[in-house]
């Protein structure tokens, strides 16, 4: 009997020996076969071969589903196939992957597990295993990237839709003929698992819907100042009422591990991101987050509030926009994040917030008392960022309870100190040394590290200009980067957490309110006129190289960024300009220009582009400064 396909267990490897199939160096997915095999994913033949035109069957398959995926629930009881005897090699691995809901079986029970599997069906159980949403309209969707669409059989269009959509069908040597009803190839299995894996070694050029923009990727100078972040992000979705954030002195506190014992003092950031929800009408209501502030000494505090946002959802609904809209009057917003973050990025304060609170000794203050009402069926989240400064060390608490009316200091106190962590807790983080795949970054809730990333992009640090590409070439550099998405770079944007729960996010994902400040200090040293834009882009996640990036082509309709960002420039007249543009950018999206100039032989033209990195919103995003050809 021939090895199986993926079955680590019959196929163990001293750890200084790397494997290398003797057949596959030719093959068009040679780097993701050997990677998977350094991995211990797949194995070979007893020859040293791979043989990556043989076909696979659906035993094979349900082996590599459990490998692939170790971790997925089990869904269902268990079932006996009549084709799949007791002593069979995988008839345990059959049944739990029928277990997970990987496969089913076919009328009469039976399995066929020596069937060779036809690719839309091996594509519809790795995206099952993924659990990619729906699809809303897969039979125009696959007709947008198949010229052989009509033959996807019923049965798979919605799995085989989503799996297209989220970049992991591999199509070779023709990336638009998906050959749905042929089997399905080792070699093609191999790559459809390493796209479903995260394992950036599929040549980019034969995956459905994406498109290849080569272009140097670099990294962004500058780092996270050392300003503390009040972070308060996780639940997302509060279903208990409960301490959402302390970090006051656990000592004499109902639920000690509530209390991060963190006192601020100086300059410091608040952002909080929650949403409540009402399925029925028995769960209307309003629920009020409060953030109080307390003074541990024996002096009197002052507390300046120097900016500050909060916005329900109701009041910036998720609207659709244009990708690109002038937002001068600040009129333009989807979402609380994106109006919260346009708010402070105009170091606006809300009239609702004090300019400052002076907090005697040993006294609690309230901060912010603020309703986010909910009627079924609809949820409604609230987005608040400040930036405050504080004369002597203080100690912050966010809570959340159910009330009619804003409650008082006395409440807040007492909740504090007999209540309990809120709920509903979000999914534990997957620890990230080593890095594994598929990753839980999970939410954030403590005190993150920097609140500003000033960067100015030179050719290098020596130097004082930022010298233009060539004509019809760009180059790139990343914003928001996290632990496995860096475009190569490895690097890691994400702020440090000083303090933490220990089951929310390692580092703070994303940078929620961080404001990133980019200076561009243009120079055509060219010896003619050059148009040069400057744009901001959402590529897909990709660890490939630093000599490309990867968007899709057709869009998709997730959205990954939402927000305004600030662009000051001297336009081709010579006259300084300061513009507030909204961005809507999908996964996988070129954006539009955020300046367009036309440089003079030797002329030197600085931008700089302003933004608070906004809740709503997926990294990894890039600017990219690009000299027309």
């Amino acid at each position: 009997m021939l090895l199986p396909l993926i079955l680590a267990s019959l196929f163990t490897l001293p750890n200084s020996i790397t494997l290398t199939f003797s057949d596959t160096q030719k093959h068009w997915a040679n780097n993701c076969i050997q990677e998977l095999g350094e991995r211990k994913l797949i194995t070979g033949y007893p020859d040293g071969s791979f043989r990556p035109e043989a076909t696979v069957t659906r035993a094979e398959a349900a082996v590599l589903m459990l490998n692939a995926f170790p971790d997925a629930p089990i869904k269902r009881s268990a079932t006996t196939f009549k084709d799949v005897p007791a002593n069979y090699w995988a008839n345990k691995a059959i049944t739990t992957a029928y277990q997970k809901g990987f496969f089913s079986g076919y009328p009469g029970g039976i399995f066929q597990p020596n069937q060779p599997i036809p690719r839309a069906q091996i594509i519809g159980v790795v995206a099952g295993g993924k659990n990619y949403s729906p699809v809303s309209n897969p039979v125009q969707t696959l007709q947008q990237y198949f010229e052989d669409a009509a033959q996807i059989p019923n049965y798979a269009h919605s799995a085989i839709a989503s799996a297209t959509i989220n970049s992991i069908v591999v199509n070779y040597p023709q990336v638009k003929q998906l050959k749905p009803q042929q089997s399905a190839t080792r070699g093609e299995v191999a790559a459809l698992m390493c796209r479903a894996l995260n394992i950036y070694t599929v040549p980019p050029q034969y995956i459905a819907g994406v498109e290849v923009q080569p272009q140097e990727v670099r990294l962004l100078p500058g780092k996270l100042d050392t300003i503390p972040t009040f972070n308060s992000n996780s639940p997302e979705l509060i279903t208990t009422e409960g301490i959402l954030l302390s970090t006051f002195p656990p000592d004499g506190k109902k639920s000690p591990e509530a209390h991060l014992n963190y006192p601020f003092s100086g300059r410091f950031d608040v952002f909080a991101h929650h949403i409540v929800r009402a399925e029925t009408p028995a769960q209307n209501r309003t629920v009020y987050q409060g953030i109080i502030v307390h003074n541990p000494g024996n002096q009197p505090v002052t507390l300046q509030v120097l900016h500050a946002a909060s916005y329900l959802s109701s009041e910036a609904p998720f609207i659709a926009l244009p990708d690109m809209v002038d937002n001068s009057q600040s009129t333009v917003y989807a979402g609380p994040g994106s109006r919260t973050m346009n708010d402070v990025l105009r170091e606006i304060r809300q009239s609702n917030f004090p300019e400052k609170l002076v907090i005697e000794p040993g006294k609690t203050q309230i901060l912010a008392n603020l309703p986010i009402p909910v009627q079924a069926p609809s949820s409604n989240g609230r987005t608040t960022m400040m930036r405050l400064a504080s004369d002597r060390p203080i100690y912050l608490a966010n809570l959340v309870k159910n009330s009619s009316t804003p409650p008082t200091v006395a409440e807040w106190q007492r909740l504090l100190d007999t209540g309990s962590l809120a709920g509903k807790r979000d999914p534990i983080p997957t620890p990230l040394d080593p890095p594994r795949e598929p990753t839980v970054f999970s939410r954030v809730a403590g005190v993150s590290q920097g609140t500003q990333w000033q960067a100015n992009l030179t050719d290098n640090p020596n130097v004082s200009e930022l010298t233009i590409p060539q004509p019809g070439k760009a180059f790139a550099y990343p914003l928001g980067t996290v632990p496995l998405i860096t475009l190569s770079t490895g690097q890691i944007q994400s702020a440090l957490m000083l303090k933490r729960y220990p089951d929310t996010a390692y580092f703070a994902h994303s940078n929620y309110g961080v404001e990133y400040n980019l200076t561009l200090p243009l120079s055509n040293n060219s010896n003619q006129s050059q148009i040069v834009t400057v744009s901001m882009h959402t590529p897909l996640k990709d660890e490939g190289g630093t000599d490309r990036l990867l968007f899709l082509k057709p869009k998709v309709e997730q959205i990954f960024f939402r927000g305004t960002v600030k662009v000051r420039y001297t336009d081709d007249n010579g006259e300084e300009k300061t513009r507030y543009v909204h961005l809507v950018q999908r996964r996988g999206q070129m954006g539009e220009p955020l300046v367009r100039l036309k440089m003079l032989a030797g002329e030197k033209r600085q931008v700089q582009v302003d933004f608070l990195y906004p809740p709503d919103s997926t990294p990894p995003q890039v600017v990219t400064v690009r000299t027309e050809g």
